[in-house]
């Protein structure tokens, strides 16, 4: 890992690795927040989504499988217009428009905040899903390492390889993506901690912390396009 960065490659990576953490936080948080205040529904993880529908279709539970259905149709939409916003083709019209993006999302966590349990699940779960997607289409890498922020498999994954690479193989310049991975993982797993303990307290008003940490990952990310010019 080493010590302080040494060129502008290095500078750019250890400040979006900043922005990388509070983005995976807040996912760690959302994805225990709608499970235990809405419904059981994983609102960014969708492999669960599909699991859980599987199980409720086999038995025979057609209402409660279709509560797994509507965030994957939400996830689809939201990947496709992050792949449109990637495009370019939105700057057109919208100047700035990631930074938009990270700002309506901010402002749509802190609204979800006032909606009440007795409201359909699906009210909430589905917006959650399609800024997930949006998030992974926008935003998954740190310099030159891919991440994910909304789910914790594939940086596990590239955890033990980079690992392997470190200690077993000697590469050395593995050793700061095992730090970087670790601390991915390490950030999403203390936002699921800290998503449960909040909705427990909370309920559904917890959903205004990962709303305040977007908006200070907004911060960072504009404080990252300036340097970048």
């Amino acid at each position: 890992m080493g010590g302080p960065p040494t060129g502008p490659q290095d500078i750019e990576r250890t400040r979006t690795l900043w922005f990388a953490l509070l983005l995976t936080l807040a996912n760690g948080f959302l994805d225990a927040h709608t499970y235990i205040a809405r419904g059981g529904v994983f609102a960014n993880v969708q492999t669960a989504n599909v699991i859980f529908f599987a199980i409720e279709s086999s038995k025979g539970k057609w209402f409660a499988a279709l509560d797994h259905v509507w965030p994957l149709l939400a996830f689809i939409a939201g990947m496709a217009l992050a792949s449109h916003i990637k495009s370019g083709r939105v700057e057109r019209f919208v100047p700035h428009a990631l930074r938009w993006t990270m700002a309506v999302q901010a402002i749509v966590l802190g609204i979800i905040g006032f909606v009440p349990a007795s409201v359909p699940h699906s009210y909430v779960t589905v917006p959650i899903s399609f800024m997930a997607a949006m998030q992974i289409g926008l935003f998954r890498n740190i310099g030159d390492l891919a991440y994910l922020p909304v789910a914790t498999t594939g940086n596990l994954m590239r955890f033990m390889e980079s690992g392997y690479d470190a200690f077993v193989e000697n590469h050395r310049e593995s050793r700061r993506a095992f730090g970087v991975y670790g601390a991915l993982i390490c950030v999403f797993a203390l936002g699921a901690v800290t998503g449960s303990l909040a909705s427990l307290a909370w309920g559904v008003h917890a959903i205004w912390l990962p709303a305040g940490f977007l908006a200070v990952t907004l911060v960072l990310f504009i404080i990252d396009e300036d340097h970048l010019r």
